[in-house]
């Protein structure tokens, strides 16, 4: 496997720190300088007219976030589906591109059903295009995004790129639950804790060694605890927890704090009608506020998953979930992001 470390060039002292092998005691300049948010007349919510819960999702958060009429932008397709072709999907694309407001910088799904376009997730065709160049078959690099541990907050101007995250629950009181939960963590700079498990699950570990190096340089900066165990369970401080498993054993007994986020590293987190392995959507069940799984199988790189020093890096200094989350995982095009897009716990108002 491609050394992911040896791989990218961090435009931050705080990530070029990562690169160091042995590590070496240096100063980590302060990551709380503050970054703008994205704002909730830069997104657009692309609601299906074919599924009334989508229906239902979209007024729901059209109205807690404030959201103008004109970037509400309605398509229609089958929802019983998880797969969409991607001849139709380029239709449907074509369609909201030619509704969307050129300030848009992001766009909000709200639906569960379809999460996979061809070989993409759904939230990376939308954002990107239908690209085959972000698929591959078999393990094989994957075309990388533009927007990897960016510091701009104009992704499309910059990028022409409209990260995407999805709004998705079995049932409307989960994605209720799950806006109310993003709402209420604006501003709040909650005192959290994060906890990056390097398991007993060697094929999903690859992330293990920037889980290790992730602790040491946020330390005295936001306490981060690199734990050699499969799993956590009644801690009430969770702001972060990533780790590798199919399967992450009692999440559900641990307190995550609003906007929240956590993901485990395995091949279909992202099939999000449940299968073989731990979708993301448990994730949001037991509390979180965002999470990331794969759609079809990536092989166990570590670039097609959220790299924690980035996300939390950007999180911290005032990103909103979508900006940050985004920015953390260097080849998307496998991997659906699900959670509240304009959560902003570290935001400035």
């Amino acid at each position: 496997m491609l050394n992911y470390l040896g791989l990218i060039k961090f435009n931050i002292f705080l990530l070029l720190f990562l690169l160091l092998s042995p590590l070496v005691q240096a100063e980590v300049p302060l990551i709380y300088r503050p970054l703008p948010s994205l704002t909730n007349k830069e997104v657009a919510v692309i609601v299906n007219d074919a599924d009334p819960l989508s229906i239902k999702i979209a007024k729901y958060y059209q109205k807690k976030r404030s959201i103008a009429n004109d970037r509400i932008i309605h398509v229609r397709f089958n929802p019983k589906q998880n797969l969409i072709h991607k001849d139709k999907f380029k239709v449907i694309r074509k369609q909201v591109e030619a509704k969307t407001p050129i300030q848009v910088q992001a766009y909000v799904l709200t639906w569960m059903q379809p999460f996979r376009v061809g070989c993409m997730s759904i939230t990376t065709a939308f954002a990107a295009g239908y690209d085959e160049s972000f698929c591959s078959k078999g393990c094989k690099s994957t075309r990388s995004s533009s927007y990897f541990n960016s510091s701009t907050s104009k992704p499309y101007t910059k990028f022409n790129l409209r990260p995407t995250m999805a709004l998705a629950g079995e049932d409307f009181a989960s994605v209720k639950a799950l806006i109310d939960r993003g709402v209420a963590s604006d501003f709040t700079r909650p005192d959290g804790n994060a906890y990056l498990l390097k398991t007993s699950d060697k094929s999903r570990n690859t992330r293990g060694e920037i889980f290790f190096k992730t602790s040491l340089l946020f330390k005295g900066l936001w306490p981060v605890h690199y734990l050699e165990q499969d799993l956590i369970e009644n801690k009430t401080d969770v702001m972060f927890y990533f780790t590798g498993l199919t399967h992450v054993p009692k999440i559900s007994s641990n307190t995550f704090l609003p906007g929240a986020v956590a993901d485990h590293l395995t091949s279909t987190g992202g099939v999000l009608t449940g299968g073989s392995q731990m979708s993301a959507l448990e994730w949001l069940k037991a509390g979180a506020t965002g999470s990331y799984g794969t759609v079809i199988e990536p092989c166990n790189f570590v670039q097609k998953f959220p790299n924690p020093a980035v996300m939390m890096h950007y999180y911290l200094r005032g990103n909103t979930l979508i900006e940050a989350y985004w920015k953390s995982v260097a080849w998307p095009g496998q991997g659906i992001f699900v959670g509240e897009p304009l959560a902003k716990p570290f935001a400035f108002k």
